[in-house]
């Protein structure tokens, strides 16, 4: 009998080009723009780089491969992609430049100042952190967001995918003063899991889209920063840098002592004029594995240990206009499974990542069906199957597949294509 292992997400938790392909599908009536985006010098992919479409909230993020695909309604022919990466001046194109176009666009690193007025402003980092939660409200709108996400979750054993899920969400983003939470439902989805690969024991991610979303720290604070706790990290000032042509700072935070179970270090990325938090990089502290031990873990069998060998998360947010909204998370979590009786130990890769692809403010016109809404305990693997039509996502933005997630999309399909003719031929047989 099959055991499972339900993981739970804590999150109390310079040149560059771009290379650009052009497709048109008239018939759909939008065009997709593919690409990669890299850095020049070392040719490494640049993750996440963050596509726009100019005056719209149209927008996609690049693979960790540095590879987009970005599908543009036919209205906004005319428009203009904004391409930025922390710490790159933004670039700024017309879309018609790019037909028929694969000629590279240099994007050059970003010298970045910082007059003695900024950098005296706050007398440490830490001060500059406690005004950035206290002012939290003031950056972001008071009302409720209407979102369209992408939502993809793998789990790989080793270097292997044995589960694949994707899925198209729509996200009532509650204000950061409200106390009410954000909801999520269902749209398109879809998924894949060989559990021959996951041997005896099924890992699972509990939580799904909103193991992603509670990493806006804007809204849920208390995942990581509570007012006990901001006073057990060590707030450094690092480089200053750029993000959309704005100045930010960068502020590094690691833990004093380890009096927290839970410990995290990472970087904090704050727009100097008006203090919003940009972006946010760090890691839980794995270090002692006594203290760590069946941390992630929520439900397992009784002769399996659970060891975290990684856990990385990562959020982003978007101006639009004098606000800040949330844009894009990720988190990855490395673990050791030790059995009693296996001499050797299982080590798995669980990643789940969302960027919104567009959105407005709520209106009555938009409403997410109870019948849709998920539950922040959801397991979304075990409610959704498909894969079988290569055009399922149609003009939905989506963060383009890497290449190791292609071939396993690229297997399923074949698969159930197979299994199709299985069932044809042994109908006419019969």
């Amino acid at each position: 009998m099959e055991k499972s292992l339900t993981l739970k997400h804590y999150a109390s938790t310079v040149i560059a080009m771009l290379f650009v392909l052009f497709s048109l599908n008239a018939q759909t009536g939008f065009t997709e723009y593919h690409g990669k985006v890299v850095d020049g010098r070392t040719n490494k992919a640049l993750e996440a780089a963050s596509l726009s479409i100019n005056n719209t909230n149209i927008s996609t993020i690049a693979n960790s491969e540095g590879e987009f695909l970005l599908k543009v309604p036919n209205n906004y022919s005319d428009s203009k992609v904004i391409v930025s990466f922390l710490g790159y001046n933004t670039y700024v194109l017309p879309l018609t430049e790019l037909r028929g176009s694969e000629q590279p666009i240099k994007l050059y690193v970003a010298v970045t100042e910082l007059s003695t007025v900024s950098i005296s402003a706050f007398k440490d980092a830490q001060s500059l952190i406690r005004k950035v939660f206290q002012d939290k409200n003031n950056n972001a709108g008071n009302e409720s967001v209407f979102m369209t996400a992408f939502y993809r979750e793998t789990i790989k054993r080793r270097s292997r995918n044995v589960s694949l899920t994707e899925a198209v969400v729509n996200i009532l983003k509650q204000p950061n003063s409200s106390e009410q939470r954000d909801i999520i439902g269902l749209g398109k989805a879809r998924k894949s899991t060989d559990y021959k690969r996951l041997d005896t024991v099924s890992v699972k991610l509990q939580g799904g889209p909103f193991s992603t979303v509670y990493l806006d720290i804007m809204k849920y604070p208390e995942y990581i920063f509570t007012e006990e706790s901001i006073n057990s990290y060590r707030f450094t000032f690092d480089e200053p840098s750029t993000i959309n042509n704005r100045t930010v700072y960068v502020v590094n935070f690691t833990p004093k002592d380890n009096e927290f179970r839970i410990n995290y270090k990472g970087k904090l990325f704050i727009d100097v004029k008006s203090l919003a938090l940009v972006s946010a990089n760090y890691a839980l502290d794995v270090s002692d594995k006594r203290n760590t031990r069946n941390l992630l873990v929520k439900k397992k069998p009784r002769d399996v240990e659970v060891y975290p060998l990684e856990a990385i998360y990562k959020v982003d947010y978007k101006q639009k206009g004098d606000k800040w909204y949330y844009s894009y998370s990720n988190l990855s979590l490395t673990f050791k499974v030790s059995k009693k009786r296996q001499i050797f130990n299982k080590v798995y890769t669980l990643s789940s990542e969302m960027a919104v692809t567009d959105w407005e403010i709520y209106g009555v016109n938009k409403k997410i069906k109870n019948r849709d809404r998920l539950r922040p305990s959801v397991i979304i693997t075990d409610a959704i199957s498909g894969f079988s039509d290569p055009d399922f996502w149609g003009e939905y933005n989506l963060i383009e597949p890497d290449k190791s997630i292609q071939s396993a999309i690229d297997k399923i399909r074949k698969s159930i294509e197979k299994e199709k003719q299985r069932e044809e031929k042994n109908t006419v047989n019969g």
